[in-house]
């Protein structure tokens, strides 16, 4: 099952500064790792955004979900990253190395050099830089971010492996490219204007998110997907052509919401706490 989040680039769009939009966004990056999130997508929302856009949450959004020590050699010094430091820990496993498997652990790691014979050396957490053989499919770049499984650490043993960079993929996306991905799931659209989500009906979303995986999309504060698709709250199961169609589902996941606005952040974790239940 694949767990896709779409958040538009006015995610920021009321923040008084570049700290507390740097925080917020931090937020955003948390609740997707809590709730196992595959890919936090980007859409374009030019006409609400305000100080910061989509360059900006882009990048805030990739350097949170970037393990710790591989920030410093794929970012270096951005202004964007002015308050990084007081972003949330993410704490997910595919950046702590703790979810191990039987043959080994996932990481991250980041080609530093590319030697002769074959050999790379990559940065992937350790005391060091470690030399490794590039198996005979791959082709790796400097710079490039490979996945390394590490199946000892005293002594290091460790080898490249032609897998998917483990951790939270974030790009940046059309809302349309986002919804045509093969493995793209029941498209949900978050909004207060949609079907309230019961009980009830919660058993039958959740058992098709289980089989078919799900993208969920967000809208931003005083600027719901609403507004942001230009279609009035009323007429979003008339469209019958266009983005706001395809979804297959508008929900309101906080029915009795006792504010006026509910932040993404703040929708993002009651909506997905919600929708990745198990249900028996």
């Amino acid at each position: 099952m694949t767990v896709s989040i779409l958040v538009p680039s006015s995610l920021v769009r009321e923040a008084e500064d570049k700290r507390e939009a740097t925080r917020k966004i931090g937020y955003v990056a948390r609740a997707a790792t809590v709730f196992r999130a595959d890919r936090l997508v980007v859409f374009p929302d030019g006409e609400g955004e305000r100080k910061w856009g989509a360059g900006f949450v882009e990048t805030i959004l990739k350097y949170a979900a970037t393990p710790p020590y591989l920030r410093k050699e794929a970012f270096g010094r951005r202004d964007e990253l002015e308050y990084a430091g007081i972003l949330p820990p993410l704490r997910a496993s595919s950046q702590t190395g703790l979810e191990s498997q039987s043959s080994g652990s996932l990481r991250q790691g980041i080609v530093t050099e590319v030697g002769p014979e074959g050999r790379v050396r990559v940065n992937c957490g350790l005391q060091h830089p470690i030399s490794l053989v590039v198996p005979s499919q791959m082709t790796v770049d400097e710079g490039e971010r490979v996945t390394v499984r590490i199946s000892s650490r005293r002594p290091v043993r460790a080898k490249l492996v032609d897998d998917p960079i483990p951790g939270l993929t974030v790009m940046r996306m059309d809302l349309s490219a986002a919804l045509d991905r093969d493995d793209a799931g029941v498209t949900i659209a978050t909004s207060r204007h949609g079907e309230p989500l019961s009980v009830e009906r919660l058993g039958e979303v959740v058992t098709r998110t289980e089989r078919d995986g799900m993208t969920v999309a967000f809208g931003s504060p005083g600027r719901g997907l609403p507004e942001i698709f230009g279609v009035s709250p009323e007429g979003i199961s008339a469209v019958e052509s266009g983005v706001p169609a395809r979804f297959d589902l508008w929900l309101n996941t906080v029915p009795n919401q006792g504010s006026e606005v509910i932040r993404t952040e703040e929708a993002m974790f009651a909506s997905l706490a919600s929708l990745t239940l198990n249900i028996e």
